[in-house]
């Protein structure tokens, strides 16, 4: 019986003072970046360390063809809207299927212009969003391939998280929006942040539960440990 006791003193305690929680500080989005084309890359904008702004180019390959394919493109597409023009205005006197001749080239010279920078576009390998340089593995020089695409960049966001680890046995009692308080290693200052976000599974071999917290602009790496507040639930 004391030993039931005990064991529900030690709980509520436990539930009174928080539930101890480790932490590591990893990026809030991170991806890994190649061609989606073949060719060889004739220049690198950025190198390990850049700092980079959403759609800010990192690396072109060679594309003077696929330039010239834009510029032949747009002059024919400029053509056939001219033709298709002349054509609109006289199409009350005309047969009907020279019009719809014209219309066809029209659409079709807008089409073949889309294809050509779609493809050109290619060529330039741009930031999906801001963030830092983390891995580089591309020279100028270096040829890529669609068919065997290798990892060129790596990026992280600019903005991190703290991924918690915490007793699995306090998986249902942690909730979004319940405050973590935590010092990172080394340090003694107490920062504090939310919960934004709890997995739904465990780990089996360490029996842990798992967290987010919005952690601003740490550097990916470092890690520290805490207690998360519980709320009244």
């Amino acid at each position: 019986m004391k030993k039931i006791v005990l064991i529900a003193i030690l709980t509520v305690a436990a539930y009174a003072q928080g539930v101890y929680a480790t932490f590591n500080v990893v990026p809030k989005k991170e991806a890994s970046l190649a061609f989606s084309t073949n060719g060889m890359v004739a220049d690198v904008k950025v190198d390990i360390g850049s700092r980079v702004s959403k759609n800010q180019v990192l690396a072109i390959l060679e594309n003077s063809d696929l330039k010239a394919y834009v510029a032949k493109a747009r002059a024919a597409l400029e053509f056939a809207k001219k033709s298709y023009n002349r054509a609109l205005k006289a199409q009350d006197v005309q047969n009907r299927a020279i019009f719809d001749k014209f219309d066809f080239e029209y659409k079709n010279a807008k089409a073949s212009l889309a294809l050509a920078l779609a493809n050109y576009n290619k060529s330039i390998l741009k930031a999906p969003f801001g963030g830092i340089i983390t891995a580089k593995a591309v020279e100028v020089g270096d040829v890529v391939s669609a068919m065997a695409p290798r990892m060129l960049f790596k990026i992280e966001s600019n903005q991190k998280k703290l991924l918690l680890s915490f007793d699995e046995k306090y998986l249902n009692r942690v909730k979004i929006g319940d405050i973590f308080k935590y010092k990172l290693d080394g340090s003694n200052k107490v920062h504090s942040g939310k919960i934004v976000k709890i997995y739904p599974s465990v780990d089996s071999k360490n029996h842990t539960a798992k967290a987010e917290v919005e952690a601003g602009n740490l550097v990916s790496g470092l890690f520290g440990d805490g207690t998360i507040e519980l709320g009244d639930n």
